[in-house]
């Protein structure tokens, strides 16, 4: 024995099927008008590299590129001096042997070692140095006094 359908549920059937069946109007209209929207979304690129609507003609002006004129190379990089670095100790700890180097010519300021520097360095001294990665940063080595 078949559940009985309450009007609430067979009101939902009826428009289930009636969308199927509009649904299946429109297919055949499409497929009668020979028209597919496939043919509204397909793009062109111009010469310019512009998208547009319009296919492309056989007239088109191409460059000729001379092959051999072609380098494929990575550029050799130019020897270049050092840059050595001017700053004032900021801070320097002798016990603990460390301390920081503010550049002068910005606002940067740099860790420095002991190991990386000229015995005799304290506080407020003018220095010139270079930079090397280190695991938290840059870190000044070849830290020197500045000669006057």
């Amino acid at each position: 024995m078949a559940k009985s359908m309450t009007v609430g549920k067979r009101e939902n059937e009826k428009k289930r099927l009636a969308k199927r069946e509009e649904k299946l109007k429109k297919k055949e209209s499409r497929k009668l008008s020979g028209t597919s929207s496939f043919d509204d979304m397909i793009a062109y690129v111009d010469e310019n590299g512009m998208i547009t609507s319009i296919p492309p003609t056989d007239d088109i002006k191409k460059e000729e590129i001379n092959p051999d004129e072609i380098i494929i190379a990575t550029p050799k990089k130019e020897e270049t001096e050092p840059v050595i670095l001017k700053g004032r100790v900021e801070f320097f700890n002798e016990s603990r042997g460390f301390g920081f180097i503010k550049d002068l010519s910005g606002v940067d300021k740099y860790f420095f070692h002991v190991n990386n520097a000229a015995p005799g360095i304290a506080e407020n001294d003018i220095v010139t140095f270079d930079l090397e990665r280190g695991v938290k940063g840059m870190n000044a080595v070849n830290i020197c006094l500045e000669k006057q």
